[in-house]
This record gives structure tokens, C-alpha cells and sequence, in this order.
């Protein structure tokens, strides 16, 4: 049993990561627009339904957009309620402007002296020790968004089983402002991306539409994707797309109807590269914009 146990750790180790149930997003009041004083809207949040905010908002500190031509513009009118945030944004320039939350850092998770007697005792129990349904007092500590300087301070000299996740994340939509163009939309090496060959704002039902998946900057093959179209809310299934990259990192999909479209991805390697982590987990989110025919 144990070496079925260590095997199948170790296949799930390999394989992309699972969906989180809470999806964060960042959606426009409009993808595509055309004007000389235009602005577009944006909601922010992390919910258990698609598009309904119903959990917790996305805070607005992370979020930058990069303008046409490379440059960051401000966010305006920024709030952040109960369950969602909103800003608004000039699109002042002509072109595409790509809005995005990304982070990277670290998370930490570790037992302590009382988290070790609450497992045996619940174990003995013959009752869950770990994940649902074990009690609270078998978590131990944990470290989300943690600087070396955190897990210097903050980890406790007597803590057992120190798990160090190197992290980085992005969530992110696209808007553009008349004729389309790509400066905003250039890879920056780190994590998973989405390099476009079909352009992010040119997306229609019925059509394929194809982007590069990069992995710090090469082309990701194998990389499994969620993609859900919103309103789930609304009907009794949630209608989910799965695709894969190919070989090339090539992610195909055609889009069977119009509306606004969730996109997840997710990995945990071994290729942690700051000194502290050993592992490291990488995630993804877009939301586009399909158009009817």
C-alpha cells in the first residue's frame, strides 16, 4: 500500500494542476471598442460561480495595465466592495491593452507539536487526520504570499514537516481600442503565459482560434485547460471545454457559441528557483471576449 501511495503521489506530481473550485477573474464591460475618448469598466473577483461574485473581490494593488504602445496607465475609479472590485480604464491610445493581475512569491505549510497530537489522536479515532472533515486543530501553520524574510520570522522553532511552494500566478483579459495590435501582449518569461496567434480580441463562434501556452517563456506541451463560457448560474450544467496543448504548445478551441469565456491552467514542477522553495506551482486565467458571426 505504501508503494502505491509514494506512485501515485508521485504521478500527481507530474501532471498539470487541478482546477481551483474558487475562480478568479477580471472581466471588461466591453472587449472591443472604437473612439478617440473611450473608457471600459472592469469587475475583479474570486467566486464559487462564474462571473457572480459571491466569495471575495480581487484586490486592486495587483492589477496593471499595459497601454498600446508598452506603457502602464492608471486605474480610475477604483473600488473594492463585499464580494467584487471595479475600476474603469481610459483606453486613450489606439491598439490593445492587456489588464492583468500577476504575483509571484511563496506559500508555506508546516506541522506543529499540537498538529502532530491532533492527527495521531484523530487517526486512532479512526476519523479524517488530514484534508475534509479533519478537525481544525490537525492544520498545523501556513504561509501564503511569504518572503524569505516571513519564513525567518514568522515559521516557529519547533516547526515539523516545513513544505516551501514557490508561486506564481496570473489572471488577466484583453481590450482593444480599434485596429488591434500586440506590444501589449509580449511574454515576459515568467510562469505560464498566453502568447496569442489568433489575436485575443478577434474571437468569434464557430471559428478556431489558437495561442501559444509558454512555461518561463518556451512553448508548453501536455498543459490540460478548463474553459467554461459564463452563466453557469443560469443552467444546470457548467458546459466545460477540455483542451490540451500540442506538442508545439499550440492551445486549439473552437468556441461553440458567443459569450464571455473562463480559461484555467495550472502546474506543479520541481523547478523552484528560489533557494528556500522545493516545489513550485504555476497558474493561469484569462477571460475573452467570443463575438457572434
Amino acid at each position: 500500500m505504501k508503494k502505491t501511495l509514494a506512485l501515485a503521489l508521485a504521478l500527481a506530481a507530474a501532471l498539470p494542476m487541478a482546477a481551483s473550485a474558487h475562480k478568479q477573474w477580471i472581466i471588461p464591460s466591453q472587449a472591443v471598442v472604437n473612439g478617440s475618448d473611450v473608457w471600459v469598466t472592469f469587475d475583479a473577483a474570486v467566486s464559487n460561480q462564474l462571473f457572480f461574485p459571491d466569495h471575495v473581490p480581487m484586490r486592486l494593488d495587483g492589477i496593471r495595465v499595459t497601454a498600446p504602445d508598452g506603457s502602464q496607465v492608471e486605474l480610475a475609479n477604483g473600488a473594492t466592495g463585499k464580494y467584487r472590485s471595479t475600476f474603469d480604464v481610459q483606453l486613450a491610445q489606439p491598439g490593445t491593452y492587456r489588464i492583468a493581475n500577476a504575483s509571484a512569491g511563496m506559500s508555506a505549510r508546516w506541522d506543529t507539536p499540537e498538529s502532530l497530537a491532533a492527527k495521531a489522536r484523530a487517526e486512532a479515532a479512526g476519523t479524517p487526520a488530514t484534508g475534509p472533515g479533519a478537525p481544525p486543530a490537525t492544520r498545523g501553520g501556513f504561509l501564503r504570499n511569504a518572503t524569505a524574510e516571513d519564513l525567518a520570522t514568522k515559521v516557529p522553532a519547533d516547526a515539523e514537516n516545513l513544505e516551501v511552494t514557490q508561486t506564481a500566478s496570473r489572471v488577466e483579459t484583453f481590450v482593444t481600442n480599434g485596429a488591434p495590435n500586440s506590444t501589449a501582449l509580449a511574454a515576459t518569461g515568467e510562469g505560464i503565459e498566453l502568447e496569442p496567434v489568433t489575436h485575443p480580441n478577434d474571437l468569434f463562434a464557430g471559428e478556431e482560434a489558437s495561442f501559444r501556452v509558454l512555461v518561463d517563456g518556451k512553448p508548453a506541451a501536455g498543459l490540460a485547460f478548463e474553459i467554461v463560457r459564463g452563466g453557469t448560474r443560469y443552467r444546470n450544467a457548467q458546459d466545460d471545454i477540455a483542451a490540451t496543448t500540442d506538442a508545439q504548445g499550440l492551445l486549439r478551441v473552437t468556441w461553440p457559441e458567443a459569450g464571455i469565456y473562463w480559461l484555467e491552467t495550472g502546474v506543479e514542477d520541481d523547478k523552484a528557483t528560489l533557494p528556500q522553495a522545493t516545489a513550485r506551482r504555476l497558474r493561469y486565467v484569462a477571460t475573452l471576449e467570443v463575438l457572434p458571426q
